[in-house]
């Protein structure tokens, strides 16, 4: 049995960055809701590794809701990872009918099975709900991968780990879908929390958060500490595995200061990316590469997903710092594993990534630099004297996404109400790894 050491490493270094690259571009609307990645069924148990680097001064913390909403009670009310996604439990219809739900920062709609699919072991029977009216409009959302198609309806909806009170809300019932439910997965719907643009058929649908905003009289915020260990093949009952605060920031789930961000547009929650750095060398790519044809925090994208100029240019200088020859490219393409024996450390072979992004004070910026450990994913096998490991990058045609596997090393605060994304390092950051 292999032995397992815990090893919790923060590194935050602080520096003024003044006179910051300014990068203002005009962005055409294309609905590309990157989501979930399922490319494999391999069991990952990545090191979470990262540390945050912050250039500025002054960015104030989130605001507690002045009594509205007892943070503590929605503590470790997500379960999940990366790989198969990060889920809420919650009670749909009168009498309540308890299912798990895909927590999702890169789409708009509340959507449940609302028939039996295979890979689901329940649905929302919406004959059994006094409650549930259909609009009889019809209603379909395409992802990155998989799709489904069903009828727009209302109806109550509480949630047990969340803000206290039952909301009535726009809910899609799924009766058709195609690579959306897979295999091990534990849920059988999806939360949207981006903004209305993005909701489909169009924007009049009141996405879900913006209906708790308004009837449970919350701040417009939320934040995500999601603390999973990548792609699990077990089909056993998950542990908590992270937070979904709604209404503020809990204190508990960070260490320091909250540094914020701009949101550039509300739809996705798109951010600005000024720069990229391999080591302690900048890629030199004009900023719009960074941010073509937008940059996004999607917790429902697994992998760090890259233009395909920008990925191309971080393959080629992690070959030239690394000390690894003849490397094969089908590891970078997501096709090959690399292999070593189990007792190297290939992460020393290497090197760190930094995203640099613009502060609230557009004269600073800040930036989230991303340890080997983290995107170096390895594969287990204890069967095997080698150990493996994946890339934890993708090349992407439809803009950069700091997705799940980033997000995992940090408490990310969605500050709707003063339009700003906010990054501090996670109280479970620090993550096992197996020697």
């Amino acid at each position: 049995m292999a032995n397992i050491a815990l090893f919790s490493i923060w590194a935050f270094v602080f520096s003024l960055n003044f006179g910051a690259t300014y990068c203002y571009f005009s962005i055409p609307l294309k609905i590309y809701p990157g989501k979930y990645n399922f490319t494999t069924e391999a069991n990952l148990s990545s090191v979470r590794v990262v540390a945050l680097k912050s250039d500025g001064e002054g960015l104030s913390l989130a605001s507690d809701p002045s009594g509205t909403v007892n943070f503590l009670d929605m503590v470790n009310n997500l379960q999940g990872d990366s790989g198969r996604g990060y889920y809420i439990e919650m009670s749909i219809g009168t009498p309540g009918q308890k299912l798990n739900i895909l927590v999702d920062t890169g789409s708009s709609n509340f959507a449940v099975a609302a028939a039996p699919h295979p890979f689901i072991t329940s649905y929302f029977n919406t004959a059994l709900s006094s409650t549930f009216q259909s609009t009889g409009r019809s209603v379909g959302v395409r992802y990155t991968q998989g799709n489904w198609e069903g009828v727009l309806g209302t109806d109550l909806v509480s949630l047990p780990k969340g803000p206290n009170g039952t909301i009535a809300i726009n809910i899609a019932a799924i009766q058709l879908s195609d690579s959306f439910f897979l295999p091990g997965i534990d849920w059988q719907g999806i939360l949207g929390l981006a903004y209305p643009m993005l909701a489909r058929p169009d924007s009049s649908v009141e996405p879900f958060f913006n209906s708790v905003v308004k009837q449970l009289g919350i701040p417009n915020m939320f934040s995500l500490q999601m603390c999973g260990a990548g792609l699990s093949a077990s089909s056993a009952v998950n542990p908590p595995a992270g937070s979904l605060i709604m209404g503020g920031a809990e204190p508990t789930l960070y260490r320091g200061s909250i540094w914020y961000t701009p949101i550039v547009e509300e739809w996705y929650y798109q951010v600005e990316v000024l720069k990229l750095e391999v080591g302690d060398q900048s890629l030199n790519l004009d900023c719009k590469e960074y941010n073509a044809d937008k940059a996004i925090v999607d917790s429902g994208t697994t992998l760090l997903r890259l233009p395909i100029n920008v990925f191309n240019a971080v393959v080629e200088a992690i070959t030239g710092s690394s000390r690894i020859e003849n490397f094969s490219s089908g590891f970078w393409d997501g096709t090959k594993l690399a292999c070593w024996k189990k007792d190297e450390n290939p992460m020393e072979l290497f090197p760190k990534l930094s995203i640099y992004l613009r502060a609230t004070n557009t004269s600073q910026s800040f930036r989230i630099t991303i340890l080997p450990q983290l995107y170096i994913q390895p594969i287990v096998d204890t069967e095997n004297e080698l150990e493996c490991f994946r890339f934890g990058m993708s090349p992407s045609s439809n803009g950069l996404v700091i997705g799940a596997t980033v997000m995992e090393g940090f408490y990310v605060v969605f500050d709707r109400s003063q339009k700003r994304l906010g990054f501090a390092l996670s109280s479970c950051a620090g993550k096992k790894i197996t020697h």
